[in-house]
């Protein structure tokens, strides 16, 4: 039973277990050709990110190897990523003061609160939290991120010697240095042509062409011209294996670090989540959302132990492995092995390549996140959405990286709060030769039953909607005119009332009587009929009796008028 339970925590054991042989071929493919994409993608991120070129590969390594025992995709690929990237740089840098090592303790404690947190939410069950980000909001808050990404690695594309800049307030700095003529024009060239060649390869070919295309290129020019001593390069890595480096830290970084960890862990599980759903459902298999969440907390974790920074689910180099035929965890565990050896055995060939390429693939990999189509389609379907999307990405851009998931998030609660303060509400009406009851508003050619008001409110009833109840209420019976005996209320959409609602509703319900005219509350959902059933045994009323009860708004409308549905009109029977 004890290794049963052990097996459903690591799925890569149950894998292991049953692997077969036909699937070595096509996972070791794809090891070798996702890890010519690790390189380079890994030591870009932790540029793009502030820290030292192999804080990347060490951000790869450990996480691809955690992620093979205890992660439930069986292809999913882990790393560093365009989108995590500026926000470690914003959260690690300004407490750093320049250091590189404490720059490199400060990620990895990063990480370590990131996977922490993580690993809790999933051992919580707390996998549903990426509903906090909507589509509309994470779209706007991923295209804010590329934008970021894409400003803070013009300096070094360009080859001018100024700090990489982190939003577009610092655009006219970069201005005036390229207009005072400070852009290293060799620089500059290995740089444009190298994301000129990328995209063109990109169209024409494929990503992973491009890239591969772009870095070697560029290593064997700077080797074969000796340029390495004229235009930065990325420089050599120090020959090791990760280890930990979490030196000089204290109680008050973790605390500085938190804040940025919540919203570092928010956004890592839900692109992980989004792209393990879309691989699952490929694959007609499933993931539960919150071991996905402990796996990619185990992962974190790990990796920040052993000089590394937060990793997500890559949206890039996933498919790689994906298309290159990866079958199992193994591809990650191969990718892992041959990112050990590059380390030991040949670190010094990055410097040979220049940090404008570099630059270039990173561009191009934060280009992938941008959706303007997405946007613009949100705009046109539902423009409230579309604009909270273009929200969110001003928030990211204008405001700051942290404070623009703080935006995001908040935006997407006051859209499901606006959704729910003003709802969808209806009055239903007769259409002839057509069952049921339908929206008079859409239905120009219906008309009401003769003395009785039917309104249909598409949402729970609670103390910020209950005016908005009423207000409609009123103002539907007084267009009906004077000839208004019943008011039924088609209650089905209301799942749940609070005392708020109640008190709304028995005032409602007051005023009516006061009038002359009756409520029936027709298909009432269990649990809000025990609700007002309640009020009525608190405050000693006899208000909602099984005789404001109707299971359907059909058999309220009989009740009322005497008469079957068919017979209110001859000219509305249904056509036989």
């Amino acid at each position: 039973m004890w290794a049963d339970g052990l097996r459903l925590r690591l799925p890569g054991l149950q894998v292991a277990r049953h692997y077969r042989r036909e699937w070595l071929r096509h996972d070791l493919v794809a090891g070798v050709v996702l890890t010519a994409l690790l390189v380079p993608a890994g030591i870009g991120y932790a540029r793009a990110a502030g820290l030292p070129p192999e804080t990347g590969l060490y951000a790869t390594i450990v996480p691809l190897l955690v992620y093979a025992v205890v992660g439930p995709s069986r292809v999913l690929v882990l790393g560093p990523d365009s989108a995590l990237a500026p926000l470690i740089a914003v959260a690690v840098l300004p407490l750093a003061g320049g250091d590189p090592d404490r720059a490199v303790a400060l990620a990895g404690l990063l990480a370590l609160l990131v996977g922490a947190l993580l690993l809790l939410g999933g051992l919580a069950r707390l996998g549903a939290v990426t509903a906090l980000l909507s589509r509309p909001i994470r779209t706007g808050y991923l295209n804010g991120i590329a934008a970021v990404v894409l400003v803070s690695q013009l300096p070094a594309l360009l080859g001018v010697p100024v700090e990489s800049t982190r939003s577009l307030r610092d655009l006219p700095v970069l201005a005036e240095a390229l207009r005072a003529g400070d852009a290293q024009m060799s620089a500059l060239l290995f740089g444009l042509v190298g994301l000129a060649a990328a995209v063109l390869l990109r169209v024409t070919v494929s990503a992973v062409a491009g890239v591969l295309t772009v870095v070697v290129g560029a290593l064997l020019l700077v080797k074969v011209l000796d340029l390495q001593d004229a235009l930065p390069v990325v420089g050599a890595l120090p020959r090791g294996l990760p280890a930990p480096a979490l030196d000089g830290l204290a109680a008050s970084d973790v605390l500085a670090l938190l804040g940025p960890a919540m919203g570092i862990a928010l956004i890592a599980f839900t692109d992980t989540a989004v792209l393990s759903r879309a691989l699952a459902s490929r694959r007609r298999q499933h993931v539960d959302g919150s071991q996905e969440m402990t796996a990619i907390g185990a992962a974190n974790l790990a990796g920040g132990l052993l000089g590394g920074f937060p990793v997500s689910a890559s949206s890039s180099r996933t498919p790689v492995a994906e298309q290159a035929g990866a079958r199992t965890q193994l591809v990650g565990v191969i990718g892992a092995a041959l990112l050990v050896a590059f380390v030991l055995l040949a670190p010094e060939v990055t410097g040979y390549l220049p940090s404008s390429t570099l630059a270039a693939v990173v561009i191009l990999a934060a280009a992938s996140l941008v959706d303007v189509t997405g946007t613009v389609r949100l705009l046109r379907m539902n423009p409230v959405e579309g604009l909270l999307s273009v929200a969110a990405l001003l928030g990211v851009v204008l405001v700051g990286v942290l404070e623009g998931i703080l935006v995001a998030v908040g935006l997407s609660l006051a859209a499901f709060v606006r959704q729910a303060w003003l709802p969808y509400r209806a009055e239903l009406g007769l259409l002839p030769g057509v069952r049921g009851y339908h929206d008079l508003a859409r239905h120009p050619e219906g008309r009401r039953v003769p003395g009785v008001v039917i309104v249909r409110f598409d949402a729970p009833l609670f103390f910020a909607n209950a005016t908005h109840f009423a207000t409609f209420v009123r103002a539907t019976v007084e267009a009906a005119g004077p000839d208004v005996g019943t008011v039924v209320l088609a209650a089905e959409p209301i799942t749940d009332i609070d005392t708020t609602a109640v008190d709304a509703l028995a005032e409602l319900d007051d005023e009516l009587a006061a009038r002359g005219i009756s409520l029936v509350l027709a298909e009432v959902k269990g649990p809000v009929k025990d609700r007002l059933r309640r009020y009525d045994s608190v405050s000693g009323a006899d208000r909602f009796g099984p005789e404001r009860f109707a299971p359907t708004v059909g058999a309220a409308v009989d009740q009322v008028t005497g008469r079957l549905r068919g017979d209110l009109d001859p000219d509305d029977r249904p056509d036989e």
